[in-house]
């Protein structure tokens, strides 16, 4: 199946080069460490190719705007996408980008596009129909992972249901999302370190909603809750906290720590690239 990314170079004359990588999805935001000038020299040795991946085929993705000095990115996997390491890997970014400005994309390959000024429908897959991620008991052992792959759902005050973040955000299903939840099994309290989130507040009919990687369509989901006040958070999952006390509360970042754990796995991805 591979691991597919789309790379964009864009040159100082606004002309644009596009990659595909097959392959290059797992360990981009750890390519992506080693700075401008090796990360172009990387991209320019794949294959020019003009193969959009769409919403569902494209696990990753970076663009280099070398006039501007902008670093676009999303992955599906890896640490820019795990809430213990996410803050650490945009702040390396931020370091081996110097000069630079590096922006998470949440729309994944359309908003790429758009970023280039290019139809952003041309990557949408907007017939697949909706994949929703299965509902978790409490004793789940996907849950004991130290990264595990959960999005946490809190409804009012007293709700919390996790599920499987293995396909669409439960934000997509709208309200049809509290019907499913009716005969769910509680947590009482989140305690994991998911990789996405949504509140839901019934009375004051809002939701605000968060997530660590891409979401197809990501800024136009109020259309999907027709009636309420949407508000996306991006990655930012404290504000989830602060919506539902005691419902979600995940063990605390040590920041020094996901630095080191950050550099490390970046030394040894890069290692593991450049072996013969």
């Amino acid at each position: 199946m591979g691991d597919r990314a789309n790379f964009v170079v864009v040159r100082e004359s606004g002309e644009y080069e596009l990659y595909l990588s097959r392959f290059g999805a797992v360990g981009l935001d750890l390519d992506l460490l080693a700075g401008p000038a090796e990360t172009i020299s990387m991209v320019r040795q794949l294959k020019a190719d003009d193969w959009w991946l769409d919403d569902v085929h494209c696990q990753g993705a970076a663009l280099i705007d070398l006039g501007r000095k902008v670093l676009m990115l999303f992955a599906w996997e890896g640490p820019s996408t795990e809430m213990r390491h996410r803050a650490a890997t945009l702040e390396l970014l931020q370091e081996a980008w110097k000069g630079w400005e590096v922006r998470w994309m949440y729309d994944g390959p359309a908003e790429l596009r758009t970023y280039l000024g290019l139809d952003p429908e041309h990557v949408r897959d907007r017939d697949s129909g909706l994949a929703v991620g299965p509902l978790l008991e409490p004793d789940d052992e996907e849950l004991a992972h130290p990264e595990p792959m959960v999005a946490v759902v809190t409804v009012g005050t007293e709700h919390c249901y996790v599920l499987a973040n293995i396909n669409d955000h439960p934000v997509r299903e709208g309200a049809a999302l509290l019907d499913r939840l009716a005969d769910a099994p509680e947590h009482g309290v989140c305690q994991a370190p998911a990789d996405a989130g949504i509140h839901v507040d019934p009375l004051r009919r809002r939701v605000g909603w968060w997530v660590l990687g891409a979401s197809a369509e990501a800024y136009e989901m109020p259309q999907r809750w027709p009636g309420w006040t949407v508000e996306f958070w991006q990655d930012h999952w404290e504000k989830h906290v602060r919506s539902a006390p005691g419902r979600f509360s995940p063990p605390p970042v040590d920041r020094a720590r996901a630095l080191a754990d950050v550099r490390t796995s970046g030394e040894r991805h890069r290692e593991e690239r450049t072996r013969p």
